[in-house]
């Protein structure tokens, strides 16, 4: 062997070798665009960690390229064949190499990783080529710094050659070469699994990561993109049963199942708004007890509807995306690893907002400017059975078109206002609007009458300020405003300034404000007890007057029901977390405490797990549990409708 395939294992070596250099140079770049999210933190440990990540990537993408590589075919080192494994090392390792670098650019609208679910976000976009043109140029130095990478890679890979050597005994060189394969193959499945062989070990997956920090984005550095797809390929959507409590421990400490008994003079109209992106950070109603030095606002026109509000400024995300939206505020499911609306679990009946208000004689429209169908929000809301469904098809005037997402959001809002005036009352009506989206632009005729602040963001959050005070000077106008109740949420946060809102768990704020000029309607108030986006279907189930017990893993904030205990499941791509009385807890999906954090510790930086127990934490955790097992049981034994289980 000494004179037959040494030089061969030794450019093998060197192949594999660069891979990993690779790697490390895209790890460097994804904390260096991502280092505001970081925290505080050590690089070495990053990368250190990281390596076992890299293994596991590495030796998938890499597996044809190593057979080709050790086996031993006698033409080996023929150039014929080299150029064959030249291919077979260079395909894959681009292509995965390029998710990284999507993710640079990803990353700080998903908060994670992308994952095989990640898809579902674009799934159903009809203008998937105007944004990928607008993704290229938006983020061309990414791509520039990828093709530069790749070229180098390229040349440095052509720089050490296999040298044809002649095969003096085909016996020893079989021979050798199969003990060599075996022990690379034991070393190669090593690296696959993250460890040994023992019985007390198992594959490495993404919740690994997190064994390592304390703060979410610091796993994500730790993990690579290419490692997320594969590891997230089959695994049912996320979702498994759990067996952790009783049902009468769920029933009586969850209560899955609600009931309210307001008594209501006629049917309110319902209008809902999920504003894109307005992350809490934004809104000056939203910070009133925050503190923040130099704090601006840029919600000029919801800051002046506040001061006549129920406002809630100690509210949680239950959703990462804009496709976990939709199921959170309208039917109070949160979506955790995956969204449960790209889950194959869908389409069962659900109870929601929607068929409660069928139910009560309501006419229902959700409204969404961007091309029909665009983000799956037409197929869902065909589920939740919404009468209408009103996007750019219907709008039906391009001369309004964004020319990248769908009708700018002022004359959309018009558009609503009109549509819902030729409605029977009461409606109920939904609207997600699109224009404060990445990347960020206004129409023309108001350029430079925006704040442009310190982040892109900052003008397009003015300009749908703006559109919705138009909405409502229009809505002033017509007879229903005075019957309507108005509730406004964000779907996930964005960009963020303030160091406040760099915090794992305070990053995660939602802001939640209901209005109505009928005060007997909606009292103003601010609501500071802990509450979270699955709460506004409960919340509004209540104020219609519905009677009848409904499903609702939230509470209503209205009722405020001495056994209804506040709480937010604040949505994370990994694991469980829950803010409940004085504490955050973090379960990952085995059911094993990660996690115990006082509830002002946004930035979790001090784990108390060994370190503090009493009986308050015993039923925190408990209480997340039961909330585990109830959600993945009513999801997959589809009970999320009472009425039809």
């Amino acid at each position: 062997m000494k004179y037959i395939r040494i030089n061969e294992y030794l450019v093998f070596l060197y192949r594999i070798a660069l891979v990993y250099f690779f790697y490390a140079i895209a790890r460097g770049s994804f904390i260096y665009f991502n280092q505001s999210a970081m925290g505080d933190y050590h690089s070495a440990d990053l990368f250190y960690y990281g390596l076992a990540f890299d293994n596991c990537a590495i030796m998938y993408i890499n597996l044809l390229f190593i057979l080709l590589s050790l086996l031993p075919l006698w033409y080996n080192v023929q150039p014929k064949f080299q150029k064959t494994v030249f291919w077979a090392y260079f395909i894959p390792n681009t292509i995965a190499y390029a998710t990284n670098f999507i993710d640079m650019a990803y990353y700080p609208f998903s908060k994670s990783r992308l994952t095989t679910a990640s898809f579902a976000v674009i799934e159903h976009e009809q203008n998937k080529t105007i944004l990928f043109f607008t993704f290229l140029g938006e983020y061309w130095y990414l791509f520039l710094t990828f093709f530069a990478l790749i070229a180098l890679w390229v040349f440095l890979y052509k720089r050490v050659k296999v040298q044809q050597v002649a095969i003096p005994s085909k016996k020893a060189y079989y021979i050798s070469s199969v003990f060599l394969f075996i022990g690379f193959g034991t070393l190669i499945m090593m690296a696959i699994r993250g460890g040994g062989f023992t019985t007390d070990t198992r594959p490495i997956n993404m919740l690994d990561a997190s064994r390592h920090v304390n703060i979410s984005a610091q796993a994500d550095a730790i993990l690579n993109t290419p490692f997320c797809l594969i590891r997230s390929l089959g695994k049912n959507k996320g979702f498994k049963e759990y067996h952790f409590v009783t049902e009468d421990y769920i029933n009586e400490n969850l209560k899955p199942i609600k009931q309210y008994h307001r008594q209501v003079n006629g049917k309110p109209n319902i209008m809902l708004f999920i504003l894109e992106s307005f992350g809490k950070e934004y809104w000056g109603c939203m910070n009133t007890r925050e503190n923040i030095p130099g704090f601006k606002s840029y919600t000029p026109f919801l800051d002046s509807l506040s001061q006549h509000s129920f406002v809630l400024d100690n509210a949680y995300c239950t959703g990462r995306q804009s496709i976990h939206g939709m199921s959170s505020m309208l039917a109070g499911i949160p979506s955790f690893q995956v969204a449960y609306t790209s889950s194959p679990y869908v389409k069962q009946p659900t109870q929601s907002l929607v068929s409660i208000a069928k139910e009560m004689g309501y006419d229902t429209s959700f409204f969404h400017s961007a091309p029909n169908g665009s983000m799956g929000f037409l197929g869902f809301s065909n589920i939740l059975g919404f009468d209408h469904y009103y996007g750019k098809t219907e709008y039906n005037n391009d001369a309004d078109y964004d020319g990248q997402w769908g009708i700018w959001d002022e004359p959309f809002f018009l558009y609503m206002c009109r549509k819902l005036s030729e409605k029977k009352q009461p409606f109920l009506g939904n609207i997600f609007t699109l224009s404060s989206h990445h990347p960020f632009r206004i129409p023309k005729q108001y350029e430079g009458k925006f704040d442009v602040g310190t982040l892109d963001i900052h003008k397009v959050i003015g300009y749908t300020d703006h559109a919705l005070k138009l909405f409502f000077d229009c809505a002033k106008k017509e007879p229903w405003f005075q019957n309507t109740i108005f509730a406004f949420v964000n779907d996930h946060p964005n960009q963020v300034y303030y160091d406040r809102y760099q915090e794992p768990i305070t990053g995660m704020g939602a802001a939640i404000m209901f209005y109505s000029p009928n005060a007997e309607l909606v009292p103003t108030k601010l609501y500071s007890e802990i509450s979270q986006q699955i709460d506004i279907y409960p919340s509004l189930v209540d104020l219609m007057g519905y009677q009848k017990p409904f499903r609702s893993w939230g509470r209503s904030v209205f009722a405020d029901k001495p056994g209804e205990t506040p709480r937010a499941f604040i949505s994370n791509s990994v694991m469980y977390q829950m803010m409940q009385g004085n504490y955050i807890y973090i379960i990952d999906e085995n059911g094993q405490v990660n996690g115990i954090y006082r509830k002002d510790d946004g930035a979790l930086k001090q784990n108390l797990l060994h370190h503090e127990n009493n009986p308050e934490i015993q039923k925190g955790i408990q209480d997340l549990k039961a909330f585990m097992q109830d959600y993945m049981d009513r999801i997959i034994n589809h009970k999320l409708d009472p009425n039809k289980h």
